[in-house]
C-alpha cells in the first residue's frame, strides 16, 4: 500500500506542477486534475485496468493540448503513466496501452512546438516500460508457481506426516499385540499355578508372589493401553504440533518453555485448546504481520495452571478487530474456565492468557 501511495504523490506532483506553471485556465485544469485522480484511485480494484489507464491517457493528452503552453509536460506525465501501468497490468493489456500512446504521440508530433526528440524520448520511455513489463510479469508469474508448488509441498508433508504417524501407530498396535499375547499370557498362567499350589498347600510365600504377578499383569495391560493410545496430551505434544507449523508457514518462532512446564499434566481438550490458540495466534501474524518472526512463551502458575503468551513484533501499528479466529479461540479458551488477552502496542501485537487444570 505504501508504494501505491508514493505513485499517487508522484502522479499529483506531475499534475500540480503542470497546472501551476503551464495551464492556461487553471480552472479547467482543475476539474481535469480532480476527474484524473479520481480515476487513478480507482486503479486499487484490478478490474478494466486497460480502459482505465487509456482514459487517463486520453485526458492528460487532451487537457495538455488544449490547456497548457508547455508539451514536456505532457509527455512526462504520459511517461509516467505508461511506466505504471507496466507494474500493474499483463503483457496484452500493456501493449494495447503502448500502441494507444503511440496514436497519442503521433498526433502531437504535429504541434509546432512538439519536438522531435521529445517523441523520440517518448518512445523510449514506452519500450523500458515493455521491459519493466516483462520482467515484472515474469516475477508474478514465477512468484505464482512457487505459491502452488509450496501447496503441493506442504500437502505432501502432510501426507507424509500422516503416514509416519499411521506406520508409528501400526507398529506400537504390533508391540503392544505381542505383548499381551506372550507376556500377559504367561502372567496369567503364572497366576493359575501359584493359586492351585496355595490351594494345594497353604504356604504365605504362594500369596506373595501370587500378588506380585498380579501387580505385573496389570503394569503390562497399562503398558498395552499405552501403546495402543495416540500420543496426544502433554506440552511436549503441542510443542511438536507447533513445529510443523512453523516450517509450514517459514514463521522465525522463538519458543520459551519456563521451567517446570513440561511436567505440568493436562488433558487431551485442554492440549487441543492450546494448540489451537497457539495456531490461530501464528496465522493472524502470517496474514496480517508485517514481520515474519514471533515469540511463544509457555509456563506454568503457582497453581499449576499453563499460561501462554504469543507475540510479534510490528512496525506500523493500526487498529485491529476481533475477527472470526479470534473470536472462536476466545471462547474455547472461556469454555475452560480459562482467560485471554488480545492487544495491541506501540510495537507489538499480543495474545497472553491462562488455562486452568480445573476448567473441563
Amino acid at each position: 500500500m505504501g508504494i501505491f501511495w508514493l505513485r499517487t504523490i508522484v502522479f499529483s506532483f506531475l499534475w500540480v506542477y503542470m497546472l501551476i506553471v503551464y495551464s492556461n485556465f487553471p480552472s479547467l485544469s482543475n476539474i481535469f486534475f480532480a476527474l484524473s485522480l479520481g480515476i487513478y484511485f480507482l486503479l486499487t480494484i484490478p478490474k478494466f485496468l486497460v480502459w482505465k489507464y487509456s482514459v487517463l491517457l486520453l485526458l492528460s493528452a487532451i487537457h495538455g493540448y488544449y490547456l497548457i503552453e508547455d508539451v514536456t509536460s505532457v509527455a512526462v506525465l504520459l511517461s509516467f503513466l505508461v511506466i505504471d501501468a507496466s507494474f500493474r497490468m499483463n503483457r496484452k493489456g500493456h501493449i494495447s496501452i503502448i500502441i494507444e500512446l503511440s496514436v497519442i504521440l503521433f498526433v502531437l508530433s504535429f504541434i509546432d512546438n512538439m519536438m522531435f526528440e521529445l517523441v523520440l524520448l517518448t518512445g523510449f520511455v514506452s519500450f523500458l516500460s515493455v521491459m519493466i513489463n516483462q520482467m515484472y510479469t515474469d516475477r508474478r508469474e514465477q512468484q505464482e508457481i512457487y505459491e502452488e508448488l509450496l501447496s503441493e509441498y506442504r500437502i505432501l508433508k502432510r501426507l507424509h506426516t500422516s503416514a509416519e504417524r499411521n506406520a508409528r501407530l501400526e507398529e506400537r498396535t504390533r508391540i503392544a499385540r505381542d505383548i499381551h499375547d506372550s507376556v500377559g499370557h504367561r502372567l496369567t498362567a503364572l497366576i493359575m499355578k501359584l493359586e492351585m499350589l496355595h490351594i494345594q498347600e497353604k504356604h504365605p510365600a504362594y500369596e506373595e508372589l501370587k500378588e506380585m504377578a498380579k501387580e505385573s499383569l496389570e503394569d503390562t495391560r497399562t503398558a498395552v493401553k499405552a501403546l495402543q493410545t495416540e500420543e496426544s496430551e502433554g506440552i511436549a505434544a503441542v510443542v511438536h504440533l507447533i513445529r510443523k507449523l512453523e516450517a509450514e508457514s517459514h514463521l522465525l518462532v522463538q519458543f520459551t518453555l519456563k521451567q517446570g512446564v513440561l511436567s505440568v499434566p493436562i488433558t487431551n481438550e485442554m492440549s487441543v485448546v492450546l494448540y489451537r490458540v497457539i495456531q490461530e495466534a501464528l496465522t493472524n501474524i502470517m496474514r496480517h504481520g508485517d514481520t515474519r518472526d514471533a515469540q511463544v512463551i509457555l509456563s506454568k502458575s503457582a497453581t499449576d495452571d499453563i499460561q501462554f503468551e504469543i507475540s510479534n513484533n510490528i512496525r506500523r501499528p493500526k487498529p485491529f478487530t476481533m475477527g472470526f479466529g479470534l473470536k472462536n479461540m476466545k471462547e474455547r479458551v472461556e469454555e475452560l474456565n480459562g482467560n485471554i488477552h488480545i492487544y495491541q502496542t506501540e510495537n507489538q501485537f499480543i495474545v497472553t492468557g491462562t488455562l486452568s487444570k480445573g476448567g473441563n
